[in-house]
């Protein structure tokens, strides 16, 4: 009895164990259920201590921030996703981030180019021909009157700077200065057109060069004669009281390490020549200086430089010269529509080179001269594409004549008492001057297209500026842009095809 007790006993408790074996087994759900809930529980800071009991392993204040954030979450799929806002296109929105729109402009406006550009291929075939460049600026291989023209021109600068030294020393009287300014400075605008008049060699493109050329000139040696002339008159009005900063007993001063140059140390080759060839048009006796010269970006400004020079020329010789010949008709011979056609077909190639030639001239080469020569002002032109008014664009598309016409010409006419009225109009009759004389004295004949383009300027300002504003007055600015120049161009070709073709015709 005892030894079937002890039998028994064994096969119990393998019993039990087999039953607990299988009810284990039996609990544990498919696919490791149990092992995802515990990871679940583990990583939401949860642990089991037995059946049915489990506490929290995480500090108090995760706890707590992990309850906030569901709480956040509640009250973020509650609010509200609606409030008062306008349309983006809208005024009133404020919005003023334009510049997926304008990228896509730029793509259209290269799109509808290139099937001009296309069109004209096909038309004309290919009209680039370096060597007719040269033609341009050369009758003669042999006979180089441009060239020489422009050497001539140091005279001048010579005859300016003797004149200064001569003043500063009291050699000449201030009279006797200024007359002789005033010869040099006449004898600069007439000499060079009357050779370029009479000289037959001398191209239209060789005499336009000249002519600025030598308009600059005029320009820089007022500028010098009107600073010089005022350093003599605050030396000799305050002689005492500026004996520190002006009428220095040395002609240099070193401040800083910087050289400061005084009245009359600045009358020197070196100082003159460097005003010569700075991009600018106002003198002052110390200019603001880069520290240094930036390789990388004087090469950056030459390449530019290369570029848009070759594509002018390619432009000019493809698009324009095709497109101009075709014009060469005389106007009473066509309709008002025809005239119309013709006008737009001029506006677009016209507009597109006087686009490349203010990027070339007045970033490209103008930064290049200011780096070389470590000019530091270098702002040449503002944002004069967001002109909303005519007179916005003159004061800012060309900063050097306009710093030149405000210090030079606009400011003395207020201070000897004319309205500003007066003095605006006298700087616009001024610039039309200066516009013909760089258009009729090249082409040899004088038919005033460019002065009265000028002078229109003056109602077409009063016009824009009493009633466009916005981007109405901008838009006003870029048609008289777009539409004004090709007119002037058509109404010079008309004549010139009249002046000349229909001569030899006849």
């Amino acid at each position: 009895m005892a030894d079937a007790d002890a039998l028994r006993a064994p096969l119990t408790r393998k019993r039990r164990a087999t039953v607990t074996a299988g009810r284990g087994a039996g609990a544990q759900p498919v696919n490791g259920g149990s092992a995802a809930a515990a990871c679940r529980s583990s990583a939401a800071g949860w642990v089991d201590d037995g059946p049915g009991r489990r506490h929290d392993r995480r500090s108090p204040e995760t706890a707590k921030s992990d309850k906030k954030k569901r709480g956040d979450d509640t009250s973020d799929r509650l609010s509200s996703c609606h409030k008062i806002q306008e349309s983006l296109l809208s005024s009133a929105s404020g919005y003023n981030n334009y510049r997926g729109i304008l990228n896509w402009c730029v793509v259209m406006l290269v799109l509808s180019n290139a099937r001009l550009f296309l069109e004209n291929l096909l038309r004309y075939g290919v009209l680039v021909d370096p060597i007719q460049v040269i033609s341009l600026f050369l009758n003669d291989p042999y006979s180089w009157p441009a060239a020489c023209l422009v050497i001539v021109s140091n005279v001048f600068v010579l005859v300016a700077l003797y004149t200064e030294r001569q003043l500063s020393k009291s050699s000449f009287s201030e009279l006797v200065g200024y007359l002789v300014h005033c010869i040099n400075m006449a004898t600069i605008l007439t000499f060079p057109a009357a050779v370029v008049l009479l000289v037959p060699s001398v191209t239209p493109a060789g005499g336009a060069f000249v002519l600025g050329v030598y308009t600059i000139l005029f320009l820089k040696l007022y500028s010098y004669k009107d600073v010089n002339m005022w350093c003599r008159e605050l030396s000799t009005a305050k002689a005492k009281k500026l004996a520190r900063s002006l009428s220095c007993p040395t002609s240099q001063q070193f401040n800083g390490g910087n050289r400061t140059v005084c009245y009359p140390g600045n009358l020197t080759i070196r100082d003159m020549f460097y005003f010569v060839f700075a991009p600018t048009l106002c003198y002052e006796l110390n200019f603001p200086r880069s520290p240094k010269i930036r390789m990388s970006f004087l090469l950056r400004r030459l390449f530019e430089m290369l570029f848009f020079i070759q594509l002018l020329v390619g432009l000019t010789q493809q698009w324009m010269i095709p497109v101009i010949q075709s014009s060469m008709k005389p106007l009473e011979d066509m309709d008002l529509s025809r005239m119309f056609e013709r006008l737009l077909r001029l506006a677009v190639p016209n507009h597109l080179l006087w686009l490349v030639f203010f990027y070339c001239f007045f970033h490209s080469s103008m930064n290049f001269t200011a780096e070389l020569l470590r000019f530091g002002d270098r702002q040449f032109y503002k944002d004069w594409w967001n002109s909303e008014t005519v007179t916005y664009f003159w004061q800012n598309w060309n900063i050097p004549v306009h710093k030149w016409c405000l210090r030079h010409f606009y400011k003395p006419l207020l201070r000897r008492g004319f309205s500003k009225i007066v003095s605006q109009s006298a700087v616009f009759f001024l610039s039309a001057f200066f516009h013909e004389y760089l258009v009729s004295v090249p082409l040899r004949m004088f038919r005033l297209w460019a002065f009265m383009g000028m002078m229109v300027q003056l109602p077409l300002a009063w016009f824009v500026g009493r009633f466009l504003r916005g981007n109405y007055g901008n838009a006003a600015v870029w048609i008289s842009l777009i539409i004004g120049q090709p007119f002037a161009v058509l109404m010079y070709v008309h004549d010139y095809y009249v002046l000349h073709y229909r001569q030899e015709a006849d």
